[in-house]
């Protein structure tokens, strides 16, 4: 258990390659000698000199090339606001396209309107962009300056105090000091708090939404201030990184004038946008400023995402445009051949100033250009304004479903990016995370195993199957039967406690500044009123009901403890020894932070008593003693200590005693810190103690008796495993009742306190997968190493009990880590989160020497990551394992009828989550993403050959049976499930770990991973770290081109919401990382099957159906001005007023499809959840695809001939002029598209109604109006009296009457033919609406009962189980695969509805490396297992010996997939 003897030597070795030539002293860690004559390099660090006045000259020349903090979020000035807005607008093409015509229009010789009306649309536009984009930056500008305006204390040199400022008057090198509850401005290096601890706590709920306090430490040599910071005395020089967006990461040094340098990480800077917490004083120096702080470099605002409908709007404007061309051309060339018609030039053809006419080509080309100013509206500019209006009302609707409200946590869903709404209603694929998305993320702690012997807890698991009754608010945590001493202990409590002892640190009463950050805005209503004050603190979390039979054990080994007079001389394998060790562990191997309930965010700080120590255990040990003469069998109580120094209590004088005579592993203390009055249990009371010897026993123990009435402890964890535990912990009595940075305290079961001497703190990192914490042990002055993190890492860094000398001792040792890995395989069967704990004991002088580069390490400014994970590494090694956890994380309410729905729908769901396979597995079965009679292929190797030839043989294999069943789906076009037996093709699963997903990445097998996965419905990948859930999600994103989904809600999913076309966050458990990251909020994954399979068809039905209606109605307007320059010679004039064609557009055909786009329901809720392969539609773009888009254009086409030629047909002949002509034909187009829409809705309410007759009548207002008006408006030819006139002839009502029948008739004719004869599943659900509740629920019933398939026959799989749980279950083997393939291929598949735990098999599994050691060590069982395998079985395993029985059978087939490459943990099975 000692550390490498070559870790210095491979120090220097790294230390001479970077040009390190003398070794680092060990108080100057990273010294050179040329250190005194270092310049620093400012493109590579930055440098912070001090603004005091000893270094004021160089301060002075440093800041001046940093910027100030005031910050400027506005994107204009009054001066740059007009051009640069303009500039910006003219980005979209489509201004660019309106801008041109404009331009053309002023020429004369191509003028077609007058050059104010071709200008007005586009102004009118270009107008409310522009004031909605000022008043947005209004906004900005008025917060900016608010900010700026906020006041801190900053310290002036001069007056050589602090001075209230604003802060935009703060600079790089300040000196800042803050009161609790104020809000950081600045980047700030922690170096005065205080807090005697040196800790200043923060809230970054304006940064990450997380509401757990975060601590922050003064930087190493200023946490041993008294009195108040004093900059002029601070004349060292800050070294640090440039500016970057990792909120996470800081490193640098500070260099003192004595050469010395001292390092610091993140865990000093106080970050802006932060609020100062429980700390009455913190004061720091400025290292970052304005728009160079962390915050503000990740401010990059709202992402812009196209959906894919906006993608396939840019296809058909290209053509639009095509189409705009074709008819200008025509335009251009028939007006050059009618002029070439005439002798002579007409009358009407000017001639130029010189009497010299345009030829026919140039005539033609000005033709070309008019035609399209006429032709203009064929690009509908007013589309992209009415899709904007769409999704805000469709946003609207989103926000206002009370079905997306979650009471719980008063939050309802969050649409954070408004362009998208639509692509909701077309996913294809969905990317969860487990842990918090599809379970709750309360962590319960379920149970235990302490050096091979499993604690299942059984009461604790009949509590947690009443979650109703457990999250009621009125529960408290003393409902169970706790460890307390008898009542008439507790009876003078009052009188007990010492009136010396620290109380909690009072809370700053200084006002909080009245703003928030800029950058983050809180979810309004968030947790204010339904959650609790303390994260992770619910009855549901933090009540354990203690194990009987474990609880003994913690008895038995109290006793023990209390009375072993000598201690061990080594270490000692004990039981006993264990359970203290592995609740210690629990205890305090974390980040926690104690407050109390009536002052949650008061941390307790006892500062720990160095008065008699051994005294204070002599006597209880005295008492017990007592109490072990009088009932040694009985059980008894103790309880809750006091707030009294227990040394001070029972009297300074008393002789002490030698540690060495004392247990190396007693749990015993003399010191007791401040506990606030919690009731924590774990013995149970007798009414055995007679009345002298409770007397005289109560007189003993008077000192530490608590009161019961104090404030009951409170634990903020960052994470909720760590909250579990220390509640799991508390429910033994070993409580944590105090945390400083120097020190903890923990309280035992007896009463006692014990104060461990915190000398490091190693954090838990995605990386190590581990934690750990460096103590000295009060009572042996041992130094140990608590370590608590993932099996698959702890497993490996155990001592090898080979090395041991000791036989007995080995095998011990190998036979807990058999029993444990057995457990932990178990635990992780029932779905459980695993947690392995283990320690390690560490010699003075390898501490010392170690300890020596770790300082040096954090010093380091260059490569200081990899440097402090090195050093990690050379500690946490040879360690003896103490046990495991399993913790319970359930699953949400609604999440597998959600599952199922999706699946309904047509969406492939993967599950992309860091858990061990085992539980995700479990998980999986439990939500209905895999199902009992799915054969699962578990695929485990990091070897690139063999997992190519896995993918092989599963395709192979997967083809064979799903083939027939992949060209019936093409056939029916995935609208008509297939009609194949399910019998003859099983529902195939994938579960896949991290090292397989590195191994096909790196080995270019992409493509055949994406072609076995095809295949399956659900694909499991587990161990997978955020970087591979982000490469996964684009992965299948662009090689399948699919839209897709990705959820989730922690920091780790960030990447993968980013990645998908949609990301979705859940506001859960662990801050608002993911939220804030993401383009919809939502508070339970079960929101997910409305949000998309309503609302999301829904939202993309109506914005599809507009759209289509859109080009539709521009083009069928715009070819009655083509088809007139039939009759016109191709002069591009028009039969209908200016004013008109622009109002038309404008007002009279607008607001019908806007009101169309947000609240038209082409089938009910109600059904659309009752049917979810109703969302298939979405998926194959249905209502908006390039055949619907061309059969839109021929109508379009179709309907203005009818419109134009009918009229003309009917005035032919007469002679009426050209606006007495137009005016019908403009009346009868305004009536066939306002009918079109009016055909084309599908839910009719008295909205839509007035809409559409509010349009019509507003035709004949307007148009009666101005023509009464309009005398001259348009000379020579003005509209005067027009439509007067019209309205008194009744040819005009007959041909207004006949014709929109006529153009409609097709249409119409082929929505009848649809809907009677239709085989859609939209057209058959429409049906249904309209029945009856009674019968549509009856159709509906016989809808799904046709479209389910029929449960697969177990028999027409292959099923070689082989259970985890033991050979005992598994089913004898039915092979339908040739027998010269058995060796390659393998199937399974459950014979019955037994849990998935025992019925589960793989077909290809790869034994995880803790299985292989378990198998090949000294495990009495694993030959059994591996013996009683059916004898077509095979097992493959690289490089790794197998169980003799079951290698030499399969011994050929072994050698035949193996794989020289391998590593050692590289393992692959194939069963079949």
């Amino acid at each position: 258990m000692t550390l490498s003897l070559d870790f210095s030597w491979l120090r220097w070795k790294w230390r001479t390659q970077n040009g390190f030539s003398q070794s680092p002293s060990e108080s100057t860690p990273l010294l050179s000698p040329e250190m005194g004559q270092q310049s620093y390099n400012p493109t590579e660090q930055r440098v912070v000199y001090p603004n005091n006045g000893m270094c004021h000259q160089d301060w002075k020349k440093v800041s001046r090339r940093y910027p100030g903090n005031s910050i400027c979020t506005t994107k204009y000035t009054l001066l740059t606001f007009l051009p640069q807005n303009l500039f910006e607008q003219f980005h979209r093409w489509a201004n660019l396209y309106f801008l041109f015509l404009v331009i053309l229009n002023w020429i004369p010789s191509m003028e077609v309107f007058h050059r104010e009306i071709t200008m007005l649309p586009l102004a009118i536009v270009l107008f409310i962009i522009m004031v909605k984009d000022g008043i947005e930056d209004f906004k900005r500008y008025r917060f900016d300056r608010e900010m700026n305006s906020a006041s801190i204390q900053i310290y002036e040199r001069i007056e050589q105090s602090y001075m209230q400022k604003r802060w935009q008057d703060v600079r790089v090198g300040d000196f800042v000091q803050m009161r609790c509850n104020e809000i950081v401005p600045a980047d700030i290096l922690l170096l005065f708090s205080s807090d005697p601890s040196g800790v200043c706590h923060l809230e970054t709920a304006n940064l990450d939404g997380e509401t757990n306090l975060k601590q922050r430490r003064v930087v190493k040599g200023f946490s041993q201030q008294e009195l108040q910071f004093q900059p002029e005395y601070f004349h060292s020089t800050i070294i640090c990184e440039r500016p970057n967006n990792h909120l996470s990461k800081f490193k640098g040094y500070m260099e003192h004038p004595d050469q010395t340098r001292t390092g610091f990480g993140s865990e000093s800077l106080l970050l802006r946008g932060c609020t100062i917490r429980n700390t009455e004083v913190a004061a720091g120096i400025v290292i970052y400023a304005g728009h160079e702080t962390k915050a503000m470099l990740n401010n990059s605002g709202p992402r812009y995402k196209r959906s894919k409908i906006e993608r396939r709007i840019n296809t058909d404007i290209f053509f639009c445009i095509g189409l705009l061309f074709l008819m200008c051309l025509i335009g251009a060339v028939g007006h050059s051949v009618w002029n070439g018609t005439f002798q002579e030039h007409p009358p009407f053809d000017v001639p130029d100033a010189d009497g010299n006419f345009l030829p026919l080509a140039l005539g033609g080309f000005y033709m070309f250009l008019t035609m399209i100013i006429l032709l203009q509206v064929l690009i509908p500019i007013s589309l992209y304004v009415s899709i904007e209006l769409v999704k805000l009302g469709q946003v609207y609707l989103l926000h206002n479903d009370l079905d997306l409200y979650d009471e719980e946590t008063d939050l309802s869903i969050q649409c954070r990016a408004l362009n998208i709404t639509e692509d909701l209603g077309q996913i294809q694929y969905i990317f969860s995370d487990k842990t918090g998305t599809l379970t709750e993320n309360k962590m319960v702690f379920r149970r235990c195993t302490i050096v091979g012997s499993e604690y299942c807890h059984q009461e604790n698991a009949k509590r947690l199957e009443m979650p109703k009754e457990l999250d009621s608010d009125g529960e408290e945590w003393t409902q169970y039967q706790c460890l307390s001493f008898p009542p008439r202990w507790a009876q003078n409590s009052a009188t007990m406690r010492s009136q010396g002892g620290a109380q909690p640190l009072k809370r700053s009463q200084s006002a909080r500044v009245p703003i928030q950050s800029h950058f983050r805005q809180r979810s309004v209503g968030r947790w204010e009123t339904s959650q609790p004050p303390v994260a992770f603190s619910s009855s549901i979390e933090k009540d354990v009901t203690p194990d009987k039979n474990l609880l003994s054990k913690v008895r038995d080994a109290a006793l023990w403890l209390e009375t072993s007079d000598t201690r061990p001389a080594k270490p000692s394998h004990s039981t006993t020894a264990s359970i203290a060790d592995f609740f210690l562990a629990l205890t305090i191997c974390n980040s926690v932070m104690v407050s109390t309930t009536t002052e949650p965010r008061k941390r307790v700080t006892t500062p720990p008593s160095s008065k008699a120590l051994g005294t204070s255990l002599e006597k209880i040990q005295q008492l017990f003693q007592r109490l072990k003469l009088l009932s040694l069998s009985q059980s008894f109580s103790s309880t809750a200590p006091s707030d009294t120094d227990l040394g001070e209590s029972l009297g300074p004088n008393m002789a002490t005693t030698d540690s060495d005579e004392k247990d190396d592993a007693s749990v015993c203390s003399g010191d007791c810190s401040t506990d606030g009055g919690y009731r924590s249990s774990t013995w149970e009371q007798g009414d055995i103690l007679g009345s002298e010897s409770g007397a005289s026993l109560e007189e003993g123990l008077e000192a530490p008796a608590l009161s019961l009435d104090g404030p009951e402890l409170c634990y903020e964890a960052e994470s909720p495993d760590e909250a579990a535990l220390v509640h799991a912990a508390r429910a033994y009595s070993f409580t944590l009742v105090s945390r400083t940075p120097e020190q903890v305290t923990v309280r035992l079961p007896q009463g006692m306190c014990l104060t461990f001497d915190l000398l490091f703190t190693l954090g838990f990192d995605s990386v190590r997968k581990r934690m750990s914490v460096v103590v000295r042990h009060p009572l042996t002055g041992e130094i140990i190493v608590y370590t608590k993190g993932a099996d698959s890492v702890i497993m490996d860094l155990l001592e090898d009990p080979a090395c041991v000398s000791d036989i007995d001792v080995e095998k011990k040792l190998r036979r807990i880590q058999a029993r444990t890995q057995k457990h932990l395989d178990l635990y992780a069967r029932d779905g459980l989160r695993t947690l392995c704990i283990a320690k390690k004991v560490v010699n003075e002088e390898d501490f010392q020497r170690w300890a020596s580069f770790r300082r040096e390490a954090e010093a380091s400014l260059d490569n200081r990551e990899e440097l402090l994970m090195e050093t990690a590494q050379h500690l946490e090694n040879h360690l003896t394992l103490l046990g495991a956890t399993g913790i319970e994380d359930r699953l949400q309410e609604g999440v597998p009828d959600t599952i199922a729905a999706l699946r309904e729908a047509g969406i492939q769901l993967w599950v992309l989550t860091g858990d061990k396979q085992e539980t995700a597995v479990n998980i999986a079965y439990s939500c209905k993403l895999l199902d009992q009679t799915d054969t699962v292929y578990s695929i485990n190797t990091e070897n690139q050959e063999t997992c190519e030839s896995i993918l092989n043989c599963a395709l192979e294999d997967v083809k064979r049976f799903h083939e027939p069943q992949e060209a019936a789906r093409k056939l029916c076009g995935c609208l008509i499930p297939s009609k194949m037996p399910s019998a003859m093709a099983p529902k195939v699963g994938l579960v896949i770990d991290g090292k397989t997903l590195n191994a096909i990445f790196q080995g270019k097998l992409e493509n055949k991973f994406l072609e076995l996965t095809q295949h399956c419905r659900s694909v499991l990948c587990c161990r997978s770290t955020p970087l591979q859930k982000s490469m996964i999600v684009k992965l299948v994103r662009d090689k399948l081109s699919v839209m897709t989904l990705s959820i989730g809600d922690g920091a780790n999913d960030v990447s993968m919401i980013q990645a998908a076309d949609i990301g979705i966050g859940i506001s859960g458990q662990e801050g608002m990382q993911a939220v804030m990251s993401s383009d919809f909020a939502i508070a339970r994954f079960s929101h997910l099957k409305k949000l998309l399979l309503v609302h999301g068809h829904w939202c993309y039905s109506r914005l599809a159906r507009m759209v289509v209606y859109y080009f539709y109605k521009n083009v069928c307007y715009v070819n009655l001005l083509f088809w007139y320059q039939f009759f016109c010679g191709f002069s591009g004039s028009t039969m209908i007023d200016y004013w008109q064609m622009i109002f038309f557009n404008l007002f009279f055909t607008s607001l019908p499809p806007i009101i169309f786009g947000i609240l038209d329901k082409d089938v009910s809720a109600e059904t659309l959840l009752a049917l979810p392969e109703l969302y298939k539609s979405g998926q194959n773009s249905e209502c908006y695809n390039l055949p619907m888009f061309w059969i839109s254009m021929a109508d379009a086409f179709y309907q203005s001939l009818i419109c134009f030629f009918i009229p003309y047909l009917t005035y032919r002949g007469s002679d009426i002029d050209v606006f007495t002509f137009g005016t019908p034909i403009n009346t009868i187009s305004l009536t066939t598209i306002l009918l079109h829409q009016a055909m084309e809705m599908k839910t009719w309410t008295v909205l839509h109604g007035l809409v559409l007759l509010g349009s019509f009548l507003m035709y004949f207002v307007v148009s009666l109006i101005y023509n009464a008006t309009c005398v001259t408006c348009n000379s020579p030819t003005n509209p005067y009296w027009v439509m007067e006139r019209q309205l008194s002839d009744p040819t005009f009502y007959l041909t207004c009457l006949l014709t929109p029948v006529v153009a409609l008739l097709p249409r119409y004719f082929l929505l009848s033919l649809q809907g009677t004869y239709g085989k859609s599943l939209i057209s058959k659900a429409q049906k249904i609406d309209k029945l009856p509740t009674d019968k549509r629920n009856l159709e509906i019933q016989n809808w799904r009962s046709k479209q389910r398939p029929a449960p697969a026959s177990a028999s027409a799989s292959a099923s070689a189980s082989v259970p985890a749980s033991g050979p005992a279950h598994a089913p004898p083997p039915c092979h339908i695969v040739p027998p010269t393939r058995q060796q390659d291929l393998g199937t399974s598949t459950p014979k019955n509805s037994s849990p998935p735990r025992k019925k589960h098999a793989e077909d290809w599994v790869l034994q995880s490396p803790r299985c292989s050691r378990e198998l090949s060590r000294d495990d009495p069982c694993s030959g059994d297992t591996l013996a009683k395998l059916s004898s077509g079985e095979c097992l493959l395993g690289p490089n790794r010996t197998m169980a003799p029985t079951a290698y030499t059978r399969g011994q050929k087939d072994v050698s035949r997939h193996s794989s020289k490459g391998s590593h050692r943990r590289s393992q692959s099975s194939l069963t079949i």
